[in-house]
């Protein structure tokens, strides 16, 4: 059985610690913890996890945040993987940092990357894995705040929150959306 897991984020060294590309991010880091490496690929950069049986296809886009929709998409048919075992880990300024939420459909919530990639599938039916990274930036500069790095007291908690989203993404593929939901949301 067979999951995708995207990670959004922009491809560049400029982009490469800033809160936008939370998605990267964890994967790095969910990559680095199961000992395996990203190759470069038609779309984008992929690691492929084993665990319990199961293969987890590890997706960066290296198309840019706006036009995820369409490595996603192509990886998916690809890899004849259904939605239901899809997983887009995005960052959300919706929720304080670090905060984790499993969700299964909902809005795009202004998230260029989200809104490309509900255009792509036509529905928004599919699981999200949001990161929090505040919303600490005065009106009109959410563009400078995204594509910042991070605060020294946040870069200090990141490791812990990235194995925190390692251990939702592997309980999504183990136990399912909603048992993920039930244990790590509101935690």
């Amino acid at each position: 059985m067979k999951y995708l897991i995207v990670g959004l984020g922009n491809i560049g060294a400029e982009y490469q610690n800033t809160r936008h590309n939370i998605g990267f991010t964890i994967l790095d880091a969910f990559a680095n913890a199961s000992n395996v490496f990203f190759t470069d690929n038609r779309y984008g950069a992929t690691a492929e996890v084993k665990l319990r049986g199961r293969t987890l296809l590890l997706l960066k886009p290296s198309t840019f945040m706006n036009l995820s929709g369409n490595a996603l998409r192509y990886w998916m048919q690809k890899e004849k993987i259904p939605i239901e075992r899809v997983l887009v880990i995005v960052d959300d300024i919706a929720l304080p940092f670090g905060t984790l939420r499993l969700k299964t459909k909902g809005s795009d919530a202004g998230h260029n990357g989200l809104k490309n990639i509900q255009e792509i599938l036509g529905h928004n039916n599919y699981n999200r894995l949001r990161f929090g990274i505040g919303n600490d930036f005065p009106k009109g500069a959410q563009v400078h705040y995204v594509l910042s790095n991070w605060s020294d007291e946040e870069a200090e908690k990141l490791p812990e929150r990235t194995e925190k989203s390692g251990e939702i993404i592997k309980s999504f593929v183990l136990a399912g959306a909603q048992n993920t939901m039930n244990k790590y949301n509101n935690k």
